[in-house]
């Protein structure tokens, strides 16, 4: 599922209320960080600047993550085979597995509620949902917003 696809990774009520796994417990996982660990979990490896999109965060504030992420052992940076100026961030092989079993059945039930929909309807009901959260948050959505109704 790309970022279009994934509204969990916005903040599933049910995920961010599961209980912390055993292997994850030593570590200081804030709520903050499953959004993060959701993308990457899901989209794969990616830079900071693609997870600060997607995060819809500043670089600088995914960078802080990243970093507070990387000296637990939770995340790796390693060169970009591509451009070796840039660094890919990926959840380390020996964390992998924990966070796919915290992370993984909320977006198991994403991907089958999103299914039956196109692509264009999966777009439209993501974007509907950070308008909401922008809403609620006193934020403004991307388009216009209307008091009528």
């Amino acid at each position: 599922m790309r970022h279009a696809e994934s509204p969990f990774a916005q903040g599933d009520v049910r995920t961010s209320t599961l209980p912390v796994p055993a292997a994850l417990r030593s570590f200081s996982l804030a709520p903050r960080h499953l959004s993060l660990l959701s993308y990457l979990l899901l989209d794969g490896p990616m830079t900071v600047n693609e997870l600060a999109a997607r995060l819809r965060i500043a670089p600088t504030t995914a960078s802080l993550l990243v970093g507070d992420l990387n000296r637990q052992g939770i995340l790796e940076r390693r060169e970009d085979e591509r451009d070796r100026r840039r660094r890919i961030i990926a959840i380390t092989a020996d964390q992998h597995a924990a966070i796919a079993s915290w992370l993984a059945p909320g977006a198991a039930a994403w991907r089958k509620a999103l299914a039956p929909l196109t692509p264009e309807q999966r777009t439209l009901f993501v974007d509907t949902l950070l308008a909401y959260e922008a809403a609620v948050g006193g934020g403004e959505s991307s388009e216009g917003d209307s008091d009528e109704g």
